[in-house]
């Protein structure tokens, strides 16, 4: 079976790329359909065995745009090749693509036999991909509409289940959730948001926040709604405010080869390594920009999942890039407008759940991306990094993965994490005033023997008991215990009846 299109480009040319996810084969079948993860090709439609345009442009109409490949390829193509073709079909659809592209990333001007006619077309077909309005070449009528520039561009497909998580519309639902609260309810909410987006943003990295630390990282999120703009000065006094340790905190963006690495001694202790420091300094400014426009201009959540994703597969600092890209996503979607009265999505405590999905979507890039380091380890943390990939893997990436998960984890931390916190609330006042009805308690101890007993299921434990003897009745806890198991059994009951009624 024989490769074709991208497939076929990225083996013949020996092309820098992650592997492909429904590579073209020619296939015994009579039209071009997808079997299993492949792009059955039928052998009367595919492209001649050594014809690389003819792959090209294959790829162009059949598979998308990879820009990571096109970049690549695009050079290895004659321009007496290019302007033959364009001969022959001076305004075909695929041909314009191709010279637009090939002009963009070689800046040698295609020679057109006569000028292009029709209507622009979108480079990014916009019903297979999240597109953002660009800029007209009006030489081949062509529209850049990619997330980014031909520069630095991030593509997103629009997979069946991107799709629906966009059309839930969960910033939208996050609004209407927060503004029928009560006044006095909404500020806890926002209260216990902040607080557990920091421990568990810090709980990722493995990490216990001071208090210190932790008042740190609030100031920081609540700064968000500023909507500052990003740029290097911003970013280094985010990453200080940050870190702890004076050693650590940067100047700049790093001047000096970063790495991730696991608890393996060598080079096989290394589990990737982000774009070498003047290519990150340089994308590091893409990106930047494409955060102070992307929000304005696509779905929030959306560049919220490029930008953070975006920034930490540059790693831009030797520290702290983690706990600043999940910041990113609350900058993000404050840029935008899109969380008022100081609202903030706990993504981080979404993230924590499902910290096994957050670490293999990170390396859905990270892993493919190690494979063209040679890495000599010399002892110690000295190693020697040598890159046989190409920049394009770093420029063009594709970040379907990253805003799937970022729209699931602020689902997750929409329908989850803050419903269960009103639950929560909603149940500790229900509790609070029913034992403040028949008992006289100290406000203090009420309320911390409520909270545990809330979260030990109805039980008051022994040890909570003695600590507590001196100072609450023991009918005291017999009672919380009895209206917190008559409040969550109410919970239950009512749960299970919203679950039929749903069905």
């Amino acid at each position: 079976m024989h490769l074709a299109g991208y497939a076929w480009l990225q083996e013949s040319l020996k092309l820098a790329g992650f592997p492909l996810y429904r590579p073209a084969r020619v296939q015994p079948v009579t039209r071009i359909e997808q079997v299993g993860e492949t792009l059955a090709v039928p052998p009367s439609v595919a492209p001649d065995p050594e014809d690389l345009l003819g792959h090209l442009l294959f790829a162009l109409k059949h598979e998308g745009i990879s820009l990571s490949i096109l970049a690549q390829a695009l050079p290895h193509i004659s321009l007496a090749a290019l302007e033959k073709e364009l001969e022959r079909a001076p305004n075909g659809i695929y041909i314009r693509k191709a010279c637009f592209l090939r002009e963009a990333f070689t800046h040698e001007q295609v020679r057109q036999h006569s000028p292009v006619r029709g209507q622009f077309v979108p480079l990014f077909d916009p019903n297979l991909y999240i597109t953002m309005s660009g800029e007209r070449n009006s030489r081949w009528r062509v529209e850049f509409n990619g997330i980014g520039t031909l520069a630095y561009c991030a593509i997103v497909e629009r997979t069946p289940e991107v799709v629906a998580l966009l059309e839930y519309d969960i910033v939208g639902r996050a609004q209407a959730f927060i503004k029928g609260l009560p006044a006095d309810m909404m500020d806890r909410a926002i209260h216990w948001a902040y607080l557990h987006e920091t421990q568990n943003s810090f709980a990722i990295e493995k990490e216990s926040p001071s208090e210190d630390k932790s008042r740190k990282f609030i100031q920081l999120l609540r700064q968000a709604h500023e909507r500052i703009p990003l740029s290097e000065d911003y970013l280094v006094s985010l990453q200080n405010a940050t870190i702890s340790n004076p050693l650590d905190m940067a100047a700049a963006f790093r001047h000096e080869q970063n790495h991730l690495a696991s608890g393996l001694q060598g080079a096989a202790g290394v589990t990737y390594i982000p774009p070498e420091p003047d290519l990150c300094r340089e994308l590091m400014g893409q990106l930047m920009s494409l955060g102070n426009d992307a929000p304005m201009r696509i779905d929030p959540l959306v560049a919220a999942g490029i930008i953070s994703f975006g920034f930490v597969f540059l790693h831009p600092f030797m520290d702290g890039n983690g706990r600043l890209s999940r910041f990113l996503i609350h900058h993000t979607l404050c840029r935008a407008g899109a969380l008022g009265n100081g609202l903030l999505l706990p993504v981080s405590v979404a993230m924590k759940r499902e910290e096994r999905l957050y670490l293999e979507t990170l390396q859905l890039f990270s892993r493919p991306a190690r494979e063209f380091w040679d890495v000599k380890w010399i002892d110690q943390q000295q190693y020697v990094f040598k890159f046989s990939g190409d920049s394009a893997i770093y420029r063009f990436w594709d970040a379907t993965p990253a805003v799937r998960f970022t729209l699931e984890m602020a689902k997750q931390a929409l329908e989850v994490e803050l419903r269960d916190e009103m639950i929560f609330l909603e149940n500790y006042d229900t509790i609070v005033k029913k034992v403040n009805e028949s008992y006289d308690v100290r406000g203090s101890d009420l309320a911390n023997l409520v909270m545990m007993c809330l979260a030990n299921n109805g039980t008051v434990s022994k040890n909570r008991r003695k600590h507590y003897i001196y100072s609450v009745q023991e009918e005291v806890f017999d009672y919380i215990e009895k209206i917190t198991n008559a409040v969550l059994a109410e919970q239950h009951a009512a749960q299970k009846y919203a679950g039929v009624t749903d069905q």
